[in-house]
């Protein structure tokens, strides 16, 4: 067998319910979507943190983190697992997520680092078709 043949590893996501919110329905729904379409999930279940979250994702090899947030404490817990990711030196995990996140609040979290953001209404298609699009070779 040829050494240098690279085998393409399949997408992984890590979907994660940060914080107290106890909500996660949404989040369930997303990784089933997702696995439905493929995609291998890993869902951490509720109440974790963004320390939790994010040493699942090293540990797990992930593509992705899909962070789903309904409690309002969106742009703390989002800017805390960028920073985590920055200091494990695992910032080529991309970040997504959605939930309740005020229009206002979108843009300051994408200069944060938040690669996409679903609010509301956002269907899991089109989720799942975003998602897909981390496989798809980067402009350099």
């Amino acid at each position: 067998m040829d050494a240098s043949i690279e085998f393409e590893r399949p997408l992984r996501v890590v979907v994660a319910k940060p914080g107290l919110d106890g909500h996660d329905r949404g989040a369930k729904i997303v990784a089933r979507a997702l696995r439905d379409a493929g995609v291998e999930v890993v869902y951490t279940g509720l109440h974790q943190t963004p320390e939790q979250v994010v040493e699942a994702a090293i540990q797990e090899d992930a593509h992705a983190i899909g962070l789903s947030i309904l409690s309002g404490a969106h742009m703390t817990l989002f800017k805390r697992v960028l920073e985590l990711l920055s200091e494990r030196d695992a910032s080529d995990i991309v970040v997504f997520g959605g939930g309740i996140i005020p229009d206002a609040d979108i843009p300051v979290l994408e200069e944060m680092g938040v690669a996409k953001l679903f609010t509301p209404g956002a269907s899991t298609q089109e989720i799942v078709e975003w998602v897909r699009t981390l496989k798809e070779p980067q402009p350099s």
